[in-house]
């Protein structure tokens, strides 16, 4: 059913970014090098030498090592390693912001959280009226966040979403919304010709991260090397989420595919599978 909404796990993360992407646009954000501390009126969050010269790039490419608690979760208990007792994960050394890679959602619902602050109103309202509302999308999707994560914002109750469905909360979507989002960026953010989205936050959320080159802004996962996708061309790139969820993006053949709930093993096949047929 193409058209039912359901849950997209992380590919929550991309919309999430995507409304920062549209604060940069239009000059909310000056710089994704700017430390996050200077947009957020809570001393708390960034405090800390290593916490202040956390930016906007280093959350969105998820390689900040922020250290800290957020709606009641601290950063260390998001996929804690195995191989390591726990109080050694607690303890660890951090890492200078932007030197390591680590997927960590309590510091994508961070990003969540200093996004609402520069936007002054719910993510949800923004992601409508500036992306989803301009590409035709369904009334449909929801997005939500945890029982505990509602704060109060300018004299008014707003709950802050999280960027994927950990502990609760994420993005309800149907598969024909998401194809249009992935339309969006595959037209390097125009619709219909008007530009939704800037050319240069496409660029950028496409630019590979040091510490990991398959992936660039949150949740644009890239096939650098041709290592995530081996059958498919190095331009192609995916907005992934458990599930598997999937928005993959075949640009050489403007192909959009939208896949839910198939093991991410045979998202490789299926992809060639629809390329061949295509070309």
């Amino acid at each position: 059913d193409t058209v039912r909404p359901d849950m997209t796990f992380s590919v929550a993360k991309s919309f999430l970014s995507t409304t920062v992407g549209v604060a940069f646009d239009h000059g909310l954000i000056r710089d994704l090098n700017d430390p996050v501390k200077n947009y957020v009126p809570d001393p708390a969050l960034f405090s800390g030498d290593r916490n202040s010269r956390v930016t906007w790039d280093h959350l969105l490419r998820q390689t900040s090592d922020w250290e800290g608690t957020l709606w009641g979760k601290p950063d260390w208990a998001d996929r804690p390693p195995a191989s390591r007792p726990l109080q050694e994960n607690v303890e660890r050394q951090r890492n200078e912001p932007g030197t390591s890679w680590k997927y960590n959602d309590v510091r994508v619902n961070l990003l969540a959280l200093a996004a609402l602050h520069v936007w002054r109103k719910p993510l949800p309202l923004v992601l409508k009226e500036n992306l989803l509302d301009p590409i035709g999308a369904s009334n449909t999707w929801r997005w939500y966040g945890y029982e505990n994560s509602w704060l109060n914002l300018d004299g008014v109750m707003v709950q802050s979403v999280s960027g994927g469905s950990h502990w609760g909360g994420g993005m309800f979507i149907s598969a024909r919304d998401m194809a249009r989002f992935g339309l969006l960026t595959l037209n390097n953010g125009n619709w219909a010709g008007k530009e939704i989205i800037s050319p240069k936050w496409i660029a950028m959320a496409k630019t590979p991260t040091g510490p990991n080159p398959g992936y660039g802004f949150m949740n644009w996962y890239l096939n650098t090397g041709r290592k995530f996708l081996p059958g498919m061309p190095e331009s192609t790139f995916c907005h992934v989420g458990n599930g598997t969820n999937a928005i993959c993006v075949d640009p050489e053949l403007d192909i959009v595919t939208v896949v839910r709930w198939i093991d991410s093993a045979a998202l490789n096949a299926v992809l060639v599978k629809i390329r061949t047929a295509m070309n």
